[in-house]
Order: structure tokens, then C-alpha cells, then sequence
């Protein structure tokens, strides 16, 4: 194992806190710490709750983008960032530690400013509305999260029309968007003028493919030759930037505006990130403020997002490395058959033979090996998301776990 991957590897156990079960976890955190993280109700609900006793050793998760804390993990971790140096709480989202994780963004990003939200719906709908002024259409992909994952906040709340392109498809293309604008002339009576256009990259709902750069590159030039804003919904950005070899900080140019989420593999229970011009961002305190987001602290999730950032990139890479290196021998054996997406990232289609029980080696590997799968659908497929828990245990314990279950199932 290389000197990257031992320190990654300690990072996690100390983060995950695995081998630890509650009594060990209360004797061994220290009480003098606690005080300073937790309200006094907290304290009380914790010594009434039993809580869950992990299982031995850390466990490789073939669901989500990266590790979900616990609740005794995330107070682990919490303890261990104020330990290295104490965490510096914030006042309704200003100072402390979420003013930290916004200049972390700033230089991630490139841009002039970031902010903390609450929520990426939040963080997407104050930004296409703030781009698109006066003007109501928002040209957006069918399968967005934009249009179909938040409520119709765009026309309920900010008077915004959404206007999907490429339907179910992942992508729509720089003519697409031409053809769409010109045609407004014909077939709309009253002009009500083009806002902003939203691409999301890379997207949920198509299994977390991505868009080409190519084609965001194409957009760009075509947006600002018009005058149009551009908003990246980049809530998983950093699945794209790893599994594409474009940078964060490139992806990040070609938009007005850019979210990120902090929980999806930054290790926060909630809240995310915005970032763009300081005009723009410069408007979002107050409308947070009048759309309820105002928070009287987030210092718990910056202080673990900001945690996690660092040297994300470079994990990820080694997360690649690994599965390069897995896959194939998995590939080998009887019963399985592991495919990547076409323009995928972290989603890979996964088959079982028809003579392989898919519940029982689902529970094989989470009882024997800690490997945790999504529960194999009717025809025996299923889609495992590779992710930085991968780098957890040795690639050989991966294969020879794999192996001995699907001769056990």
C-alpha cells in the first residue's frame, strides 16, 4: 500500500470511529470536550438513547458518493477537528468557521464569493432567480434536479417559468438551447424575455452522468455572447471533476454561478455551498433571511465540511486507482459482471448470474465482509457508486469477499 493510501486509511478509521461501541465511545471521548459542542438537551437525550453499536472494523458502502456519519461518528468527528484546533462558531452564518469554509470555496471555485445555504434547492433557486432578473424563462434539462426535485419553487415562489430541454435525456446540446431561444420568436405571443440557463453536472437522475465538457465549454461561449447567465448545479461536482480529469476550478468558469453540496461526500449532515460574482452572492444574505434559511449556528456542518475538503481530490484519485484495479477481478469471477455507465462517473451497472440469490448475497457481504449493496431488483442487476470507503480495506479483502459470497449464494 502506498504512504497515501495508509494516511487515508488512518483518516477514515479515526473519522469513522468504527471499532468503537458506545461505552468505549462516552469513556474515551472525555466529557471536557463534549460541553463545548453540545447544548445541555443534547447531553441529557444522549445518556437516555442507546445508541447503535457499530460493526467490527469499518465498513465499504456500494451506496452513495461517500461516507454518512452516525451519530456518535459525527460528534467523534466533531471532537477530533475542535481537539486539533478549536472550532469557531458562527453568528446566523456570519464569521467562524462557515467564514472559513467560504474563503476554502473562493479559492476552490475561483470565484469572487461563496456563501453557506441551508439547502441546494435553496442554493439553486435563489440563483436562478437572482441571475435571471426581471426576465422569467429558465432554460433547464428535463432530468434536473431543478425541475424535477424541487416543488416548482422556481414558478411557485420566485415567478420563474422552466423551460426543460432533452427529455430524459442527461445532457441537451449547444444547438438544442439555439433552437429553443429562436424559436421563442414565433411561438410565444408576449416576450417575456430569457433569465438564466441551469445545467446540472453531473445528474442524479441518469445514474450520475455527466455533461461533456465539450458541450458546457459550447454553452458558455454561446451564453455570454447573449447576455445570459449560467448556473451550475454542481451539487456532485467533484464525482465529474474525478472521473472526468477536469478541475473543479475549470468546471466552475464556464458558470455565473456554481453550488456544491457539503453532504454528499463532505461528511455535513446538511447545508451547501454557492458561489459566483460579488454582486450576486452579495444578494443572497438578505434572501436567505426572507426565505426562513436564516440559521442562528452552522458551525457543526462547516467544520466537518471543511474537514473533508481538504485532500478530497487527491483521495478520490486514489479511490479510482483501486476500483481500476478491483473491478477487473471481480469481472473474472463466475456470477458477476460489473459494466461503467457510458459518460458515467461513480455508477457502474452490476449483473448477477441468474443463478446467484441476489438477497443472500447482498446479506452475505454486509454480515461476513462489511461490504454494504443496494438489494439486487427482480433480474438481478444492480448499481453500486464507488466512493472513498473503497479505500478502506486492502483490494484483495474486496475481491476474495466478493468471491467467497458468490460461491455462498
Amino acid at each position: 500500500m502506498s504512504v497515501i493510501n495508509l494516511r487515508t486509511l488512518e483518516q477514515f478509521q479515526i473519522h469513522f470511529m468504527s471499532s468503537l461501541n458506545r461505552r468505549n465511545f462516552l469513556r474515551t471521548s472525555g466529557l471536557s470536550v463534549i460541553p463545548a459542542l453540545l447544548p445541555a438537551s443534547s447531553l441529557l437525550a444522549a445518556s437516555r438513547t442507546e445508541l447503535p453499536i457499530p460493526a467490527d472494523g469499518p465498513e465499504i458502502h456500494f451506496l452513495g458518493d461517500g461516507k454518512s456519519y452516525s451519530e456518535e461518528e459525527y460528534i467523534g468527528c466533531l471532537q477530533r477537528i475542535h481537539a486539533k484546533q478549536p472550532i469557531k462558531r458562527d453568528f446566523y452564518g456570519r464569521g467562524g468557521v462557515v467564514a472559513d469554509l467560504e474563503k476554502k470555496f473562493e479559492d476552490i471555485t475561483g470565484k469572487d464569493k461563496a456563501i453557506y445555504m441551508p439547502s441546494g434547492t435553496m442554493a439553486n433557486q435563489l440563483a436562478i432567480a437572482v441571475l435571471s432578473g426581471e426576465n422569467t424563462k429558465i432554460f433547464v434539462h428535463d432530468t434536473s434536479h431543478v425541475y424535477r426535485d424541487e416543488a416548482d419553487a422556481a414558478q411557485s415562489v420566485f415567478n420563474k417559468r422552466l423551460m426543460p430541454l432533452a427529455k430524459d435525456e442527461t445532457y441537451f446540446t449547444v444547438e438544442q438551447l439555439k433552437e429553443a431561444i429562436g424559436s421563442l420568436r414565433d411561438n410565444e405571443v408576449f416576450a417575456s424575455g430569457v433569465g438564466a440557463v441551469s445545467i446540472e453536472n453531473p445528474v442524479r437522475r441518469t445514474k450520475e452522468r455527466m455533461v461533456p465538457i465539450e458541450e458546457i465549454r459550447k454553452i458558455s461561449e454561446y451564453c455570454r455572447a447573449n447576455k445570459i447567465k449560467l448556473h451550475l448545479d454542481g451539487a456532485r461536482i467533484y464525482m465529474s471533476s474525478a472521473w472526468s480529469g477536469t478541475s473543479i476550478k475549470e468546471y466552475a468558469s464556464y458558470f455565473d454561478t456554481v453550488y456544491i453540496s457539503l453532504y454528499k461526500y463532505l461528511g455535513a449532515h446538511a447545508g451547501a455551498i454557492l458561489c459566483g460574482d460579488k454582486q450576486t452572492i452579495g444578494k443572497m444574505e438578505h434572501l436567505i433571511k426572507i426565505h426562513g434559511g436564516n440559521q442562528f449556528g452552522n458551525w457543526t456542518n462547516a467544520a466537518v465540511a471543511l474537514d473533508r475538503v481538504e485532500g478530497i481530490e487527491q483521495r478520490l484519485q486514489e479511490t479510482i486507482k483501486r476500483w481500476n484495479e478491483i473491478m477487473p477481478a471481480l469481472n473474472k469471477l463466475n456470477g458477476i459482471k460489473i459494466s461503467a455507465l457510458n459518460g458515467g462517473t461513480n455508477t457502474y451497472e452490476v449483473q448477477l448470474g441468474k443463478e446467484i440469490n441476489g438477497a443472500k448475497f447482498q446479506q452475505g457481504l454486509a454480515k461476513d465482509f462489511g461490504i454494504r449493496i443496494a438489494r439486487p431488483a427482480a433480474d438481478n442487476k444492480i448499481y453500486f457508486t464507488v466512493n472513498e470507503t473503497l479505500l478502506l480495506k486492502e483490494a484483495n479483502f474486496v475481491k476474495n469477499a466478493f468471491e467467497l459470497t458468490l460461491k455462498n449464494s
